[in-house]
């Protein structure tokens, strides 16, 4: 998340908002997808491939999916699930300057991707490399622009909506919201999914709140428990005993 935004957050958890204003995922790439062992992204990859891919393919074989990454920074987890890359060649990818310029694999379907994130640095870095085909630079707490708008009217256009270890960044109304629209779908778009994760010790009171959110809204498919990335000094100053930030993975889908 961006400097100075509004954007609500667990003051015990570390945050890294000089990162997100940087121009190439470089930094994202040394300080936490490195220094902090951030492997979640392979741990998503599996869920997506799972519960999704083969649905997506299907899909692909007769027209372009919409594919909707919510509070998508640098896009480390569109790379693990429509490019299918390991956390390993992420980082590969990110290593330099020269390389992030561009995504060292191919889509494994047809594909229009969207990215939404606060950041417009980390926005303008994944339209220039391929990752994105658009995006929409909105702070999603802010309900009263017409950025929000038109942010609601991609959910509801989405085939796939993901938004992995990022909801805790948003207002339970804004989430309300948001979950809404994708639950809605176009008269087009009545089949959907969404891969979701939930961030252990952080927030779990609102992690709680947002699965019921979910819930509401959508039907359960499945869960996975897993490591998302090593806490950092902060962190297990204020959590003592842990070393490792979790991952609860969701995947659910529209109601028929």
């Amino acid at each position: 998340m961006a400097l100075n935004t509004g954007v609500k957050t667990d003051e015990k958890k570390q945050h890294f908002d000089d990162i997100y204003v940087q121009p190439t995922p470089v930094p994202y790439k040394t300080r936490i997808l490195d220094a902090l062992s951030y492997v979640s992204d392979d741990f998503n990859r599996e869920m997506f491939d799972a519960h999704i891919l083969d649905w997506a393919q299907s899909i692909a074989a007769t027209r372009t999916v919409n594919f909707v990454d919510l509070c998508s920074c640098f896009g480390n987890t569109t790379m693990a699930t429509i490019y299918g890359m390991t956390y390993d060649a992420i980082r590969e990818n990110w290593k330099d300057e020269e390389s992030c310029r561009s995504i060292a694999a191919s889509r494994r379907f047809n594909a229009k991707v969207t990215g939404i994130d606060i950041s417009a640095p980390a926005l303008a870095y994944g339209i220039s490399a391929g990752l994105y085909d658009d995006v929409v630079c909105s702070n999603l707490n802010e309900r009263e622009t017409g950025e929000f708008v038109q942010v609601q009217s991609v959910m509801a256009d989405a085939d796939i909506l993901l938004s992995t270890a990022a909801l805790v960044y948003l207002d339970l109304e804004t989430i309300d919201t948001l979950i809404s629209s994708f639950a809605s779908g176009s008269k087009a778009k009545k089949e959907g999914y969404i891969l979701v994760n939930f961030l252990n010790p952080f927030a779990l009171e609102k992690a709680d709140e947002t699965k019921r959110i979910l819930l509401k809204h959508l039907d359960f498919v499945g869960s996975r428990a897993t490591r998302h990335r090593k806490m950092s000094e902060m962190e297990q100053r204020n959590y003592p005993g842990e070393e490792w930030s979790l991952l609860e993975l969701w995947v659910l889908k529209r109601r028929s």
